[in-house]
């Protein structure tokens, strides 16, 4: 070769020894076309696009046990930043494959037929070194493995929509389908593409040129010349098609050298990890996506009348919604989109014919069960999976060790799951699920509620790939789930910069039945609390640790050492609560009001009733001076104590608080303060009402319109049968009041028509 590859007509490099597939990555109609293409050509080697550090783990794509979608992980065996590809500083990426992409057929493909099945692109170790002024590895679909999103403005970076353009669509993707995924006879596409790709390279201004592609390119061109020397006589190259006028051209040895001469380089390794459909749509960012890997999964699979399947199974997915479809639905649905491909010149019925035909016929126009079948079927998702012998850290052993023994399987799409903590099983979970929380893997999230003496707790499970990139960044904390979430507890206590951080850390603990962190915790904790002598941080605390205690005894988690806490707590919150509380402002009132009601509901969950009676205490000796306290706040004290049975003079300190002589500001502050805890109280206290309703019917229009906001807020707050309730409690008594309730003054019956006849138009009536 003399440090030369040749160029040949239709991509060929060497005749009969070298021929370069461009592809568009994930397109199913590349992938069957390449396919067919490889059988022919018959190949010994194949180099694909992508990471030569997997070349000793491509083998597992022919294990029966891996099921694209699937991905190449390269991460720091030193530990990734936990971003997903492309994102922060990026020490880890991955190189996607579904079913339907051309890299993942040539892959098994290679295997089958006893060829060398090799990497060609530029190593991980050099990509995930961030290169100085890098705009985009310049792919046919513009983005690069990693999934990073570049603009569309340059030709390079859009090539198709520069051809689809040139073919007069404004739609580079339905172009794309029109042209390569939907047509399944004829010639092969890749002379064509590689003709094409060549042009548009010729219009690149070559101060545009971008240095990580450049190094790219140098390094496939190096690969294949390696091939050659190595004996191989039937080299087949699947790359991007941007890069096919690129390994085709006439460029010595020597200047790729020079160009990948010192490049920078870390430490990575390599792995397989399962992927999800999901991840591989444009809508999640990555940069190589597609708009409907479904869509695209069923055209590979189905080449057999892929519309009607497809219909057939958007009508099964209603059925299974419980919305009546029928085969005569079907039967018309597939007549509408095959008329509308053919009005529009297309060889296929597209995905936007298809809709259209779904949402006009199944769906009788419809757009929730559109929106249904986009998600299930257009998008779907499908998670992969990947054999057990597949490299991977400790940790991610142990948990799908975890995942087996307890009966847990990963699936892509979100769903419920009850655990009742009183099954052995259902225990287990739990911990495991909070035990992964705590090493930031959120495979489950938990429901915000939990009532008082629950034994259930309810998680939406949802597994996504970034998981295996935290896992082995967890690793570093321990190899198997229990002692890594351990070690990241002891972590983060000795961490904690507040005293709420350290509360929030015992709960999660004992959540997570981690009995050897719990004494360093402990400790950082207690020595905390003694030394905080912030009321309001110690308020803060509480709640944390109260439903730590509460919950720990339901799991059977010893909780000897919170309790003496938790008890410690209390009484330095109970006392320090008068000067905590007095000459605060609105904001602070406010944020005070918080605090309150959080440690209420705890000491109300903890259910001890020395605390109670201490906290109670507290809150009388709180409002014992009327007016000493912010409005808000002794409002809201104020009902409280009456919920606890405590007062027996409410309305005689309502009637205070809202007489001619309080400003209207404080009395709006005390009453939103006293009816935050819903509208009930004024339903069943006529008392009450009446001094609500004498107090708003008696304000002075500017003093109403300035407390008006916090009326809204407080009574829009409450539920829509308190609302009605109270209305008629208040017509009640209007009702009863006879004509000395009605405003006094002569009613202008002219200027009341208009709105009259609006209200009437609102509730149904007609004005007559």
């Amino acid at each position: 070769m003399a440090g030369l590859l040749p160029r040949l007509p239709g991509g060929v490099l060497t005749a009969g020894r070298v021929e370069v597939f461009g592809i568009r990555h994930h397109g199913p109609g590349s992938a069957r076309a390449l396919r067919g293409a490889l059988e022919e050509f018959g190949p010994d080697a194949i180099l694909i696009e992508g990471p030569p550090e997997a070349d000793g783990i491509v083998e597992l794509a022919g294990d029966p046990g891996m099921v694209p979608p699937v991905a190449l992980l390269a991460y720091s065996p030193a530990g990734p930043s936990g971003a997903a590809a492309g994102k922060g500083d990026r020490k880890a990426a991955f190189w996607p494959f579904a079913e339907f992409s051309p890299e993942w057929q040539a892959i098994r493909y290679g295997l089958a037929a006893g060829a060398a099945v090799r990497f060609c692109d530029l190593p991980a170790a050099n990509q995930l070194v961030p290169p100085e002024n890098t705009e985009g590895d310049g792919d046919a679909d513009g983005a690069e493995p990693g999934g990073v999103e570049r603009p569309p403005e340059d030709v390079r970076l859009d090539p198709l929509g520069t051809l689809a353009k040139a073919a007069g669509y404004d739609d580079a993707e339905r172009w794309w389908d029109d042209v390569v995924e939907h047509r399944h006879e004829g010639p092969s596409p890749f002379p064509a593409i590689a003709e094409a790709m060549a042009e548009l390279r010729e219009t690149v201004a070559p101060s545009r040129a971008d240095p990580r592609e450049e190094q790219r390119e140098a390094h496939m061109r190096r690969t294949v010349r390696r091939t050659l020397k190595e004996g191989f006589e039937r080299v087949a190259v699947v790359c991007g098609a941007w890069h096919v006028p690129a390994l085709t051209a006439k460029v010595p040895a020597t200047h790729d050298d020079r160009t990948l001469r010192g490049l920078p380089k870390t430490r990575i390794a390599m792995t397989w990890v399962p992927w999800t459909h999901g991840r591989l749509a444009g809508r999640s960012g990555y940069g190589a996506g597609v708009r409907s890997p479904g869509w695209y999964h069923h055209l590979f699979a189905a080449p057999d009348r892929p519309v009607e399947r497809w219909l057939t199974g958007a009508a099964r997915l209603l059925r299974e919604e419980d919305l009546h479809v029928s085969s005569a639905h079907v039967i018309e649905a597939v007549r509408l989109a095959e008329t509308l491909a053919a009005l529009r010149g297309r060889p296929l019925a597209g995905l936007d014919e298809v809709t259209e035909a779904t949402r006009a016929v199944l769906c009788e126009g419809a757009e929730a069960p559109v929106e249904l079948i986009r998600e299930r079927m257009v998008v779907g998702e499908r998670l992969g999976a990947v054999p057990d012998r597949t490299p991977m850290v400790p940790l991610q052993r142990d948990l799908q060790a975890e995942q087996r023994r307890l009966r847990l399987k990963p699936s892509a799409l979100g769903k419920e799951q009850d655990l009742d903590l009183r099954k052995p099983t259902d225990l287990e979970r739990s911990r495991l699920l909070h035990r992964l929380r705590l090493l930031d893997v959120d495979w489950g999230v938990p429901a915000e509620s939990r009532s008082k003496g629950t034994f259930r707790e309810t998680w939406t499970l949802a597994w996504r790939p970034e998981f295996d990139v935290e896992l082995i960044e967890a690793s570093a904390w321990g190899t198997t789930v229990r002692d890594a979430a351990t070690a990241r507890a002891e972590a983060m206590a000795a961490g904690a910069a507040a005293l709420p951080e350290l509360t929030s850390v015992a709960e999660r603990c004992l959540l997570a039945d981690l009995g050897d962190a719990l004494p360093t915790v402990m400790r950082a904790l207690a020595d905390r609390a003694a030394l905080d002598t912030d009321v309001a941080h110690l308020m803060a605390a509480l709640p944390a640790l109260v439903r730590a205690l509460r919950y720990g005894d339901v799991r059977g988690t010893p909780t000897g050492p919170l309790r003496t806490v938790v008890d410690g707590l209390v009484v330095r919150v109970c006392v320090g609560l008068p000067p905590a509380a007095s000459g605060l402002d609105d904001d602070a009132a406010r944020d005070f009001l918080g605090h309150i009601d959080a440690v209420h509901g705890a000491l109300a969950l903890l259910a001890d009733d020395g605390h109670l009676e201490r906290w109670r205490t507290a809150l009388e000796n709180l409002i014992a001076r009327p007016g000493a306290l912010h409005g808000l706040l002794e409002g809201r004290v104020t009902r409280l104590l009456l919920d606890a049975g405590r007062l027996h003079d409410t309305p005689a300190r309502m009637a205070r608080a809202v007489s001619v002589g309080a400003a209207p500001a404080r009395a709006a502050a005390w009453v939103e303060g006293f009816l935050s805890g819903g509208g009930l109280v004024l339903v069943h206290d006529e008392e009450l009402l009446r001094l609500v309703d004498g107090w708003i019917a008696g304000l002075p229009d500017d003093a109403f319109t300035d407390v008006l906001p916090l009326l809204r807020r407080t009574f829009g707050a409450y539920a829509a049968a308190e609302r009605r309730a109270i209305g008629e409690q208040v017509r009640r008594a209007d009702a009863a009041a006879g004509p000395s309730r009605r405003p006094s003054g002569d009613l202008d019956e002219k200027r009341a028509a208009p709105a009259v006849a609006t209200a009437l138009r609102v509730l149904g009536w007609e004005a007559r």
